[in-house]
Parts: C-alpha cells; sequence; structure tokens
C-alpha cells in the first residue's frame, strides 16, 4: 500500500482539498485551515489552487508585517514573545500571526523549534498564529517559504511578525518581505567600528538596545550605535536625529518595557505614505520573483528569458501576480528550451 504523505507540521496532505484553498474559508476554518493551507503551499507552489489563493492574497492586504532581525543570542525571541502577548493583551481584538525562522535540525532539515518554545501560547487563541520554518540552504536570515507565507498571513491578520534566524553583517534579505524591520543590539556586542561595518545596519527602521536593564553596558551600546549612525547619515545627507531610531528595551519588563516600542510601530505605520507602502511592496514581489527563478533555473535561464533584473518588463506581472508571473515566466522557459521539466537544467 502506498504510504501517504505528510506535511511537514504532520498533517496528511491527502485529506487536503485544493479546492478548499479561499481567503472566506481560511478566516472561517481558523488555525487548522492555515495550518494546512500552509502545508498546501510548501508542498505543491505550483498548484492552480495555490497560485490563486496567493494572488488573491496578495491584492488583499490587512495586516502591518514587522521584520525582527539581529545577531544569534542577541533576545529576538524574547522580544518578539513580549511583543506577542502584549498586543493581544492590550488588544484581544487584534489579531497577530508569526513566523518564526530557526536553524534547520541536521538530522532532519526541519526546524528546531526553539523559537516556538520560547513563545507560550494557548492553543485555543484563534487571534495568535506561530509557524517555525527551518532556514535549510536560504542564507539571508529566512525560510524559502517565508514570503508566501508572509503573503497569506498579511490578508488575515492584523500583525504579521517575522522573526529571523540569527544573521550576521550581510543576512538582509528580511528587507524585502517585511513593511518596517527592527534591527536588535544586545549590550557589550562591539563598538562602534564593528556597527560601521555590517552591512545590514542599513535597512533597519528602527534599532533597538535589548536587554536595557544592564545598566552602564545598555548604555555604551546605544552611545556607539547613536555614533555609528551619525556617520551613515551624514554621508547621506540625511538630517534626521539617530537617536531617533533607537530605543532601550527591556522585555523582562513587560508592557512597561516594551511601551516605547509599540508607539514606535505605530508611528511608522501611520506615517507612511500609502503609496509608498504599497510601491515597497510591489518592489518586494518583484525581487521575490526573480530570487525564486534563480534559484529554480538558474543564471543561464534567466539570461534565456532575458530576466537576469527585478527591474525587467518580464517582472511587470508581479504588480498583481507575483506567483502567477513566477509560474508563467518557468514556463515559457520549458518552452524555450523544449524541455518537460524546468529541473532538467
Amino acid at each position: 500500500m502506498m504510504a501517504r504523505s505528510k506535511a511537514p507540521d504532520g498533517l496528511c496532505l491527502d485529506d487536503l482539498r485544493l479546492d478548499d484553498l479561499r481567503l472566506d474559508g481560511l478566516r472561517e476554518g481558523g488555525k487548522a485551515s492555515l495550518a494546512r493551507a500552509l502545508a498546501l503551499i510548501e508542498e505543491r507552489p505550483e498548484a492552480p489552487e495555490v497560485m490563486a489563493l496567493l494572488d488573491h492574497a496578495f491584492n488583499a492586504p490587512k495586516g502591518h508585517v514587522i521584520g525582527l532581525t539581529g545577531p544569534p543570542g542577541v533576545g529576538k525571541s524574547t522580544l518578539a514573545a513580549s511583543l506577542v502577548q502584549q498586543w493581544r493583551k492590550a488588544d484581544p481584538a487584534l489579531s497577530v500571526g508569526v513566523i518564526a525562522v530557526d536553524p534547520s535540525s541536521a538530522d532532519s532539515g526541519g526546524a528546531l523549534l526553539g523559537d516556538r518554545m520560547r513563545m507560550a501560547s494557548d492553543p485555543d487563541d484563534q487571534g495568535l498564529f506561530i509557524r517555525s520554518m527551518a532556514a535549510r540552504l536560504a542564507l539571508g536570515g529566512v525560510a524559502d517559504l517565508s514570503f508566501p507565507a508572509m503573503i497569506l498571513m498579511r490578508a488575515l491578520f492584523d500583525r504579521v511578525l517575522i522573526e529571523t534566524v540569527g544573521v550576521g553583517q550581510s543576512e538582509t534579505d528580511i528587507a524585502d518581505m517585511a513593511d518596517h524591520i527592527l534591527f536588535c543590539i544586545q549590550p557589550g556586542s562591539g563598538d562602534s567600528i564593528q556597527f560601521m561595518k555590517s552591512g545590514i545596519m542599513e535597512i533597519p527602521d528602527l534599532f533597538i538596545v535589548t536587554k536595557a536593564d544592564m545598566g552602564p553596558l545598555a548604555e555604551k551600546a546605544r552611545a556607539d550605535l547613536e555614533g555609528a549612525l551619525s556617520l551613515r547619515l551624514a554621508k547621506k545627507g540625511d538630517p534626521h536625529d539617530p537617536a531617533e531610531r533607537i530605543l532601550m528595551i527591556s522585555a523582562l519588563k513587560g508592557m512597561e518595557g516594551c511601551a516605547p516600542l509599540f508607539a514606535a510601530l505605530d508611528d511608522l505605520r501611520k506615517t507612511m505614505p500609502d503609496a509608498d507602502l504599497l510601491a515597497r511592496r510591489q518592489l518586494q514581489a518583484r525581487i521575490w520573483c526573480y530570487r525564486h527563478l534563480r534559484q529554480k533555473l538558474g543564471l543561464d535561464g534567466l539570461a534565456a528569458l532575458g530576466a537576469e533584473n527585478p527591474a525587467a518588463a518580464l517582472y511587470d506581472g508581479c504588480g498583481k501576480a507575483p506567483f502567477a508571473t513566477a509560474y508563467r515566466l518557468r514556463q515559457a522557459l520549458r518552452q524555450t528550451l523544449g524541455m518537460e521539466r524546468v529541473a532538467d537544467l
């Protein structure tokens, strides 16, 4: 007897119905329906129903997407857990989705689930959904499934928090996924020279000095960071005060410790013009499509299509249907090369 295929979260794919993939159905079905939909997205990404769902979700954004990144051990998971808990306590009507990217297990290749273990949650709380993902071969701090999962969750939740795996100086893929980015720094993590060397310092909207209760060490981290930011802003001709982008946070103090961050996040969303937010999201879709095709087709395949740059006209369809556009371009290469499967490349 043929074994029944299993989804990453233990769900049996044979029990999942593609024709049930509708945003309204997912809203009504709760967390179990969303878990099944994510399993299908991972297992059958080219199914017409999957692509239709994702493109529908892309055009029906509801939530604010926040990227949380920083080096290993900086306290991202503790801060994420505090944010989630306080969001739910402050407004039970505000729904929250979390994508926690974990290191991959050397044995199974799956997520080690460390972040989900740190986020204690009520399984009956339909307003909170947490999904762990394995980074696997992805090197930018997020997983291959992170973008489509974010698109779907953005259409279902008021807040979507993406916590990256621990990053170094150059892993910046979160910038091509989130509306706004928080970069965590812990006291004793380096001087201003180390901050200036880090490419990831160019992408955050806010810098969070975690473990602010550490006193002088936390103040030194803030001062070093402010010095590095001052030089970067001066080089770019940016007149803003770097201190405005730095927050001292102690997640251990709960709502009191995170209150400045809540206010700053609300301010970021309210002050960003809708046109700028739409343009950012459309650019992100083009970049995702380019990277997806580069992974599947390689640089030679992109060259054969004339799609070596995300700005190419071939990606124009990403503004409305990025997933259908990616599939169409893959099919075009199959026809160009007379191949039955792109995997033959």
